[in-house]
């Protein structure tokens, strides 16, 4: 029986291995929980508050130790002491405390627990810094904790806004931190600067395992460098937040790296993750984020666009109809939301201006019907095709999530909400979108290629409704064989139809003279 135990936690391990991290599963039930510097546990908190946590052997080079605590949506905290203070403890989905170490010290203890009713299953980690290191919120002036590591998430349909402490220079055990605000030099930490992460998950994937898998790629600093996406750079002046574009159901991790220019050393601060829906609600969770009318909706719509894919230039009207609806729909719907109380659930510093954008915006939308001036014909299928198939791939995301959805949604998010214009607009491109992007493309040149070839040595377009009906009018009167030819005028007509309707609310006259008889 032990070999097999063996084998089975040798597994587990294997399904959960990061380089450079080994990992220790257990459970708060069993007491104390012992943790290793730069090793991940994963273990579970029931109710009541607290279980107690421990470090030993801490090394003397170890100037402090940060620790944090990771589950996907349920709240757990952390806390110096048993009892809860606001400057001593921490609660989140993403929590952590910054353990500045006295001289001599070697063991660290500290508290864990969870105020919900449900088990919360967790994965933590400690890692530890030296004198050269800056300390990740070191400056706090914002949160409640003294030193504060924790990065602080806020999200709505639009965007999702991330916060964060200033950080210090790093110090030795026993030695007074330098002052935040003393001066500006460059022996403050006025030189510090802040390197802003962004990490996707995979898409259409909202397991509790996932995300605990990929958290550990955001944790360390060579880890995060290797893994994620560098959206932008801060320094000390600029004001600690950053917002990005909101991807509701998708899976995102945000970190940012505080480095020292002076000493070249760096830290990572408490990684903070957000599905930009909630796991908790009812009606718009992350599990049913697809209103039943908005997929009957789009699957309608993508079958007229299918048609005008390929049918679009020969049926006319059709192809009026169905672009004159989209340029109705997006204008009232921004219209509407702008003027009503009604709610609907490129990163390019220059695009950050509204009008930069907006001209920009309507110069492309220009240009390019400029291009094809000479060739309306090809211009008229090139549109019937490219948006005729992109309303496949609309209709494809309300059933299965696809960031190709965001090149018209970003937009309208832009005209929608005045502070958008600040949010880094960055998404996901993973699998399933290059399968998507396939398919879009496919249906495109299928659906162009085949209504030029049909359209070949025939009129560039019908004809227009004016020029037929004078051509009838013409006709008619110059053939006097046409039994049209003697139909009487419109107006003729009219009076005609009006004079019998004038009649039915007349009395009824003599028929004819009445006289006596003659003798």
């Amino acid at each position: 029986m032990g070999f097999l135990q063996l084998l089975v936690v040798a597994v587990l391990a294997s399904e959960h291995r990061v380089a450079g991290a080994a990992e220790v599963f257990g459970n708060s039930s069993e007491g104390l929980i012992e943790f290793s510097v730069g090793k991940f546990r994963y273990f579970e908190l029931n109710r009541p508050f607290p279980e107690e946590a421990i470090l030993h052997d801490i090394s003397s080079n170890v100037t402090f130790l940060i620790f944090q605590i990771h589950s996907q949506y349920q709240n757990t905290t952390v806390s110096f002491s048993p009892t809860l203070l606001s400057n001593s403890s921490e609660t989140g989905t993403a929590s952590g405390l910054v353990f500045i170490l006295r001289p001599e010290q070697s063991t660290c203890t500290w508290y864990l627990g969870t105020s919900g009713i449900q088990p919360v299953q967790n994965m933590a980690i400690l890692l530890s810094y030296s004198e050269r290191d800056p300390v990740p919120g070191g400056c706090n002036l914002e949160f409640d904790l003294d030193i504060d590591p924790n990065i602080y998430l806020e999200y709505n349909f639009f965007e999702t806004t991330i916060k964060f402490a200033p950080a210090n220079l790093g110090y030795a055990r026993g030695v007074d931190p330098p002052p935040c605000d003393a001066g500006t030099d460059q022996d403050s930490r006025w030189r510090l600067q802040y390197d802003v992460y962004q990490y996707f998950l995979p898409e259409n994937d909202l397991t509790e395992e996932m995300l605990l898998k990929h958290l550990q790629r955001m944790v360390s600093v060579p880890q995060v460098k290797a893994s994620a996406l560098k959206v932008v750079t801060l320094t000390a002046n600029d004001k600690t937040s950053v917002s990005f574009s909101s991807l509701p159901g998708q899976g995102v991790i945000y970190n940012v790296i505080v480095w020292d220019p002076f000493l070249n050393t760096s830290a990572a601060y408490i990684p903070a993750h957000t599905y930009a829906c909630s796991f908790e609600a009812g009606e718009g969770s992350c599990a049913s984020l697809g209103r039943v009318s908005s997929k009957v909706f789009f699957t309608l719509f993508a079958l007229l666009g299918f048609f005008i894919c390929f049918f679009g230039h020969r049926f006319w009207k059709t192809e009026l109809f169905f672009i004159g609806f989209i340029i109705m729909g997006f204008f009232f719907y921004i219209l509407i939301t702008r003027l009503t109380p009604i709610k609907y659930d490129g990163n390019l510093k220059i695009f950050h201006d509204d009008g930069v954008f907006w001209v920009t915006f309507s110069c492309i939308a220009i240009l390019i019907p400029v291009v094809f001036m000479g060739c309306l014909r090809i211009l008229n299928i090139l549109t019937c095709g490219v948006i005729g198939s992109y309303s496949v791939v609309l209709a494809i995301d309300s059933y299965w999530s696809t960031s190709l959805s965001y090149i018209t949604l970003n937009v309208l998010k832009r005209a929608l909400n005045k502070d958008f214009h600040r949010a880094f607009t960055n998404v996901p491109f993973q699998t399933n979108d290059f399968i998507i992007l396939a398919v879009w493309g496919m249906l495109a040149v299928s659906g162009i290629t085949l209504q030029i070839r049909r359209e070949r040595g025939r009129p560039f377009f019908p004809p227009h409704p004016y020029k037929l009906w004078k051509q009838e009018r013409e006709r008619r009167v110059t053939n006097i064989l046409d039994p049209s030819y003697h139909i009487p005028p419109l107006r003729e007509r009219l009076y005609g139809r009006l004079t019998q309707i004038k009649g039915l609310f007349q009395k009824e006259q003599p028929a004819g003279e009445r006289t006596p008889l003659l003798l």
